[in-house]
């Protein structure tokens, strides 16, 4: 749905919440930035047709995974609701735009510039992890600046936990994520360490903040050849990557991410692993000096009740969303196709998303 005239406000005579404008839009639907009515405090609200096959376990299980997380560099949570047409997520709002948009309107970053990202993005998925949530998604896009506060550096905070998974409840052996970024392991669609993989796609933002350019992607490439993406997974594969000649980067910069682009995932280097390299020890923020203790304490706030939304009102909602009975089982979602062999893939561009639900 495309802002303008023909613009359907979903929070029309909403008792609590009212539209300021609209944010963007995307395969899920689209988001408004909102503000509570009583406190006029600023929200972002992610709205979901209600048509069917949209309301699959998949958003129950983003819905449940996102709220059990209460972290500085996550954004938050804050309810679930319904309108006649469309499930409605309340998040944090992060003024300060994404990742992707700073890198590219700069043409790379500045080395300390990109350590001082990466930092706060290890730290979130550090979290997450212990949390035992991997998201599943991590890039640039999926990664915001909260600016609100002035005369400080912006804080970096992940957000869309739309493919997430709970390794408590779920195996992951689907293809899923953003190609550019998916680690080899992924795209074999075998069972693979979920947490893995999301070292993998760090290591890759790591890289495109560095260069401006995907580690994985040639200058010769023809975007217009259909080989060209499988040349592009082929790369993956094997790890095939290469330093710009015209980017200036330190060999522990380097180092490091050889460590991380490794096709191997057993061998490939670990959360703890990343915040223990010299290149990441380096001018790490005070309050991160121990991140150990800095996520422990905030994995023990995430489990104070009062902070979170309950799982059952989620659930309820969901239940409602999807046109069940209170204590109606929901029927089985329709199994997606089978992932494709890499020599299949089908993709209009490197960086679209590949999604296959859960069975």
């Amino acid at each position: 749905m495309a802002p303008g005239s023909s613009f359907e406000n979903p929070l029309t005579d909403h008792p609590k919440y009212v539209t300021l404008k609209y944010l963007s839009e995307g395969s899920f639907g689209f988001v408004v930035l909102a503000k509570e009515r009583t406190t006029g405090k600023q929200v972002a609200i992610k709205f979901m047709e209600r048509t069917e096959g949209k309301m699959t376990k998949n958003v129950e299980r983003e819905l449940l995974n996102h709220s059990m997380l209460i972290h500085p560099h996550v954004v938050r949570f804050e309810e679930c609701f319904l309108t006649d047409k469309h499930l409605a997520i309340v998040m944090e709002y992060a003024a300060g735009g994404n990742l992707f948009t700073h890198v590219t309107a700069n043409n790379g970053l500045k080395e300390d510039h990109a350590r001082f990202f990466f930092q706060q993005i290890i730290v979130a998925i550090d979290y997450c992890h212990k949390m035992k949530v991997s998201n599943r998604d991590i890039k640039l896009e999926n990664t915001l600046f909260d600016s609100s506060q002035k005369g400080r550096n912006p804080l970096i905070k992940l957000c869309d936990f739309g493919y997430s998974i709970n390794e408590e409840n779920s195996k992951p052996k689907t293809a899923v994520g953003t190609p550019g970024y998916t680690a080899p392991e992924v795209l074999k669609s075998r069972q693979y360490d979920a947490k893995l993989a999301d070292i993998w796609s760090a290591g890759v933002m790591l890289f495109t903040m560095l260069c401006c350019s995907y580690p994985f992607e040639r200058k010769e490439d023809d975007d217009q050849d259909p080989r060209t993406q499988t040349k592009i997974m082929q790369r993956i594969l094997k790890a095939d990557y290469k330093w710009p000649s015209s980017r200036r980067v330190s060999s522990e910069c380097k180092d490091l991410v050889s460590k991380i682009l490794v096709v191997d995932a057993s061998k490939r280097i670990t959360v703890q692993g990343i915040q223990e390299h010299p290149w990441f020890q380096t001018a790490l923020p005070g309050s991160l000096t121990s991140v150990d203790e800095y996520n422990a304490h905030y994995v023990e706030l995430s489990k104070a009740p009062d902070l979170l939304v309950s799982r059952e009102s989620i659930k309820s909602v969901m239940q409602e969303a999807r046109g069940l009975q209170p204590g109606q089982a929901a029927p089985s979602d329709a199994a997606s196709d089978p992932p494709k062999a890499l020599d299949s893939l089908e993709l209009d561009d490197p960086l679209d998303a590949i999604y296959e639900e859960e069975p």
